[in-house]
This record gives C-alpha cells, sequence and structure tokens, in this order.
C-alpha cells in the first residue's frame, strides 16, 4: 500500500490518510469542505459541495488519477432537501461520467459540515 497526501486538499484531521493505493485502485478518505489552509469553506451546500471536489480532485490527481477514473462515490449529506443542489453541482463534475454512487443523510458530520465524499477509483 502507499499512502497519498497533498498540501492541496487539507491536512486529515485524525489518524488516517487522505487516500491509500492498493494496487491499481486508489481508496479516498471522506472530503470535507476543509480548504487546504484547514479553514471550512464558508458558505451552504454549494459552496462546500465546490470545496469537497476541489479536495477529491486534488487527491485524485496525487494519486495519479482523476475524476474521469472514479468508479465508486459515497455521499454523505446532512440534510436531503440539500439533495437536488448538490446532486446539480455532483453532475458538473462528473459530466457524462456516472461512477455508481451511494448516497446516505446522517445527522452529523466532522466539524458540522453539510456533505462529506468518498470516492474509489482507478490508478493509472
Amino acid at each position: 500500500m502507499k499512502y497519498v497526501a497533498t498540501d492541496k486538499a487539507a491536512a486529515a484531521i485524525g489518524p488516517y490518510s487522505q487516500g491509500v493505493i492498493s494496487g491499481e485502485m486508489f481508496y479516498s478518505s471522506g472530503q470535507i469542505p476543509l480548504k487546504p489552509d484547514g479553514e471550512l469553506a464558508q458558505g451552504g451546500i454549494a459552496e462546500q459541495t465546490h470545496q469537497v471536489f476541489a479536495n477529491l480532485q486534488a487527491v485524485l490527481e496525487e494519486a495519479g488519477s482523476s475524476l474521469a477514473q472514479v468508479i465508486k462515490t459515497t455521499v454523505f449529506i446532512k440534510d436531503m432537501n440539500d439533495f437536488a443542489e448538490l446532486n446539480s453541482i455532483y453532475a458538473s463534475y462528473f459530466g457524462d461520467h456516472k461512477p455508481a454512487r451511494s448516497t446516505v443523510e446522517v445527522a452529523r458530520l466532522p466539524k458540522d459540515v453539510k456533505v462529506e465524499i468518498e470516492v474509489i477509483a482507478k490508478v493509472s
């Protein structure tokens, strides 16, 4: 296994890595809307979702992958009433690529954020 770390996304806030490569697969840790400097992205679900995707793109790039190589995503959302807005932003990042996805409404997320997303992707 190879641990993935980049300063282009927020550092892990616990005893885990930003992601792990095993064989030809990359597994990200859940990304929340923390900026690389550790500050929480301000705003609602839209701003937070865009920051989560910026973080995902950074760790995927560091792993030698990209959103186009994502096979599966898991989306954790604090309020399912935000789903339509989140889904529209999500679709804008993936375009015609449609990885498998699970979306789960949760009671609480780290730092009380509105969204957390993790991915599994192929590595080039």
